[in-house]
């Protein structure tokens, strides 16, 4: 589990990097403010992770250029590919994986013990990781979904889920597959620079 991420206070490199990316976009909403945020807030039973909190509230709520490919959602929406009648998202329920987990075509993750489960137990798992402790960035398309993690260990971090997986975005020991600086600046920077998402790209 990565630890030193500040998701307490919006450093002022991080506020300063964020201003100037979402400045030379003219496509930025506006920000939603303080009083949104903390409504959206007290709805959820959550405090949302620095910078993105102070990002939303006084720079930007959402990005028609990105990140992602479809932009960057504003506060509360879902992408228009999410679906109809899925389960509620529950944000104050910790985000379930501290690892990556690929369910469908990679070898298991030992380290989150997974062990042999039942259909209905992996449905149930795999609901979680979408549901659970995160907030939705956007969309690459293809069931490809940015979440920030809200609630737990992994609070504040940046997961690509998809139909194969979970993937945290940013440098983590023994993990290679996305690497850059974690957390909602770094990720932003990242696709601010025209840099890949995966190592092997």
């Amino acid at each position: 589990m990565m630890t030193g991420m500040n998701t307490e206070t919006c450093a002022p490199s991080e506020a300063a990097t964020l201003r100037e990316i979402f400045a030379s976009h003219a496509d930025a909403a506006p920000p939603a403010g303080w009083e949104a945020v903390r409504s959206f807030e007290a709805e959820h039973g959550i405090v949302l992770p620095e910078p993105y909190r102070t990002c939303v509230a006084e720079i930007s709520d959402g990005l028609r250029a990105g990140p992602p490919d479809y932009g960057l959602l504003p506060l509360a929406k879902t992408p228009s590919d999410w679906g109809e009648g899925r389960a509620e998202r529950r944000l104050a329920q910790p985000f379930p994986l501290t690892e990556t987990w690929q369910w469908e075509g990679g070898e298991e993750e030992e380290d989150e013990g997974r062990e042999e489960l039942s259909d209905e137990e992996f449905d149930t798992r795999v609901d979680a990781v979408y549901d659970h402790g995160s907030l939705l960035l956007g969309t690459d398309g293809c069931g490809m979904y940015w979440h920030l993690i809200t609630t737990g260990p992994q609070r504040g971090h940046v997961w690509l889920i998809d139909e194969f997986g979970a993937i945290p975005f940013g440098t983590r020991p023994g993990t290679l597959v996305m690497p850059g600086t974690p957390g909602f600046a770094g990720w932003v920077a990242h696709w601010a620079e025209g840099r890949s998402w995966f190592a092997d790209d």
